[in-house]
């Protein structure tokens, strides 16, 4: 697993209109996930340390009851079991890293 083409890799759906090319170590989950234009992500926690990192698009992003507009080279540090959401306001491309491992996220790709 040194190198993998997150072009050709199988995605799997995390959310409707939420789709991740994932891959996993023994330490963290990382994908390169894409969101459809208007896709909300319903406010949500998860007991992992999450970063998110915005690399195409617009999103709204809510983290613990604020709101902010992610654009292009801007991200978030989500806490573990901090509350959060989003919603695309155009189609993005975005990169996820989840610490310690999402075994749910492994098991879908299974």
């Amino acid at each position: 697993m040194a190198f993998i083409d997150y072009n050709t890799k199988n995605k799997v759906t995390i959310f409707p209109g939420v789709q991740s090319a994932m891959e996993h170590s023994a330490q963290i989950s990382y994908g390169c996930v894409t969101l459809d234009k208007g896709v909300t992500v319903p406010v949500h926690s998860h007991p992992h340390e999450q970063w998110t990192y915005v690399l195409e698009g617009q999103m709204e992003f809510t983290l613990n009851g604020e709101k902010q507009m992610l654009l292009p080279g801007m991200g978030a540090y989500i806490a573990p079991d901090v509350l959060h959401g989003a919603v695309a306001v155009t189609a993005c491309k975005v990169i996820d890293v989840f610490t310690p491992v999402r075994e749910d996220y492994r098991a879908l790709g299974e």
